[in-house]
């Protein structure tokens, strides 16, 4: 039997390609195909992250989702409003968190395909599906849930939505444009580079004229500055998302000049495996290699620059505002990859190489899967930073503190930026949370609010600034009751790393 499994497998696979290559079962079947690795990078994630908590990034826009769903001090409000809204229908658990974040990367890839449908032949389209899998981006590094993330199906479909526009020119598509487009820059204003790359491949193209002579484009321009005017609006009058932006990551024109060109460096080697697979799928020509990269159709040139642009430009933008960038930021940017790779009519698949990419593409979340017990152990041998396999037991041990010492609820927790929001995914009272290093980072929690409601801060011992903090406010406070606590997460009967914990609660006035 097991002599027949090579043959079996091989069938099997021919069957699900002329499937997906069916224009009549596609569409469906490739729904079906989605959300099987939406299940799987689900559970990946679910048993892989097992010895630790979330990352503090998504206990940040939890946090946001609660606190300031419009208006936050750091990202425009999109990250908050999904996080928002898939909490009211899910459970605040990490196997849910990481079902959103893989429910992102699957979205993105249905738009991808949809994108690519029209340049891609049917074998080339089933091929490049399975080379996008094949990119961090859409599995293990958008488990991360924050503004990046969000980015991902958000350019995917703003790419989808423009392309559809530029070629249909009708108001109704022009008006899925600007919604889509304006959409992405409520996820992150990096963004900008997208529409940048978009808007260059309409005027380097030579059927532009024909384009602005419809209402395509007025359309996108109008409905993008109706969505994104509530935003504006409140930018000039706060302006802190913006200021955060520009200013989070300062750099000297040296160094600027050095990140410019390993982002755009690193953007292509997150591209790397797919590429490779190409190349050795199709052997292309010199010409043929050149015509991927500069294609000599139009149509094929227009998406070699919104391509490439994003991936080029902010190297530029870097040097001329002197602020670093890093690679992980052109997460968004594969989302025509499959096109620029494949669409060339000197690149040829053969139906064995076919078979092959589509097999090695099942195979990756399946071993994903298969090792994800070993992954979890292996992370919880080593350790992990910032106290990240501990703050569910944190969140644990300052409420049990705060009970010790008051009856009244627990309203507001406060602690240093990663911790605090690393915990407060964990806190069954969902209590608000104060920022005890830098409070102007945490607007709608007051020192009134404080006074009036009490709190709990929690720090670790050996984070110096924290304690500051912490000790700063304890020595003004009445009724304070302060103790330690040593946790260690156990995880497969083994006991990972001690930390010490000082706990200072301050109860509301009787």
């Amino acid at each position: 039997m097991l002599s027949n499994l090579p043959q079996r497998v091989g069938d099997a696979l021919d069957r699900l390609i002329d499937a997906l290559t069916d224009l009549h079962r596609r569409e469906r079947i490739v729904l079906a195909v989605l959300g099987a690795y939406w299940l799987l990078w689900s559970l990946y994630a679910a048993i892989a992250k097992g010895s630790q908590d979330i990352h503090f990034d998504m206990g940040e826009a939890v946090v946001w989702s609660r606190e300031a769903l419009f208006a936050n001090p750091k990202h425009p409000p999109l990250i908050a409003l999904v996080a928002w809204l898939w909490f009211h229908i899910f459970p605040a658990a990490d196997w849910a968190y990481y079902t959103l974040s893989m429910g992102l990367a699957t979205l993105a890839l249905w738009a991808a395909w949809k994108a690519a449908a029209r340049y891609l032949a049917p074998d080339k389209l089933v091929a490049g599906l399975a080379l996008l899998t094949l990119v961090p981006f859409f599995n293990f590094l958008i488990l991360k849930f924050n503004a990046n993330a969000v980015l991902v199906p958000l350019w995917a479909f703003a790419t989808w939505a423009f392309l559809a526009s530029y070629a249909r020119r009708t108001a109704l598509s022009g008006a899925l444009a600007g919604l889509a487009a304006a959409a992405a820059m409520l996820g992150k204003y990096w963004s900008i580079f997208l529409l940048a790359g978009l808007g260059l491949a309409v005027l380097l193209d030579p059927r532009r004229s024909v384009y602005f002579r419809s209402t395509a484009p007025w359309t996108t321009v109008l409905v993008g500055a109706v969505v994104l005017a509530p935003h504006v609006i409140w930018l000039l009058q706060q302006g802190t998302t913006f200021g955060y932006a520009l200013a989070a990551h300062p750099g000297t024109y040296w160094t600027a000049l050095v990140s410019g060109v390993n982002f755009a460096v690193g953007s292509v080697a997150y591209a790397a495996v797919p590429a490779l697979i190409a190349l050795a799928a199709t052997r292309p020509s010199r010409a043929a290699l050149a015509d991927a990269l500069w294609p000599r159709n139009a149509d094929r040139r227009l998406v070699a620059v919104a391509f490439w642009t994003p991936l080029l430009l902010p190297a530029i933008a870097a040097v001329a505002a002197r602020t670093r960038i890093v690679p992980l930021w052109s997460i968004g940017a594969m989302t025509l990859l499959p096109v620029v790779l494949l669409s060339s009519p000197m690149l040829t698949f053969s139906r064995v190489m076919l078979r092959r990419v589509v097999g090695f593409a099942i195979a990756v979340p399946v071993i994903a899967l298969a090792v994800s017990p070993l992954v979890a152990f292996a992370v919880h041998w080593r350790g992990v930073d910032n106290y990240a396999d501990q703050y569910s037991l944190l969140a644990r041990a300052t409420e049990r503190a705060w009970r010790a010492a008051t009856a009244q609820p627990l309203r507001i927790v406060g602690s240093y930026d990663n911790l605090l929001y690393g915990t407060a995914f964990y806190f069954h009272d969902e209590p608000r949370t104060f920022e005890i290093v830098t409070p102007r980072n945490t607007p709608w929690t007051s020192e009134a609010d404080v006074a009036r409601d009490g709190i709990a801060m929690m720090c670790p011992q050996d984070h110096q600034v924290c304690m500051n903090a912490l000790n700063a406010r304890a020595a003004h406070a009445a009724n304070l009751r302060r103790s330690e606590v040593v946790l260690s997460r156990r995880y497969l009967g083994r006991l990972g790393a001690a930390h010490r914990y000082v706990i200072a609660v301050v109860p509301p006035p009787q």
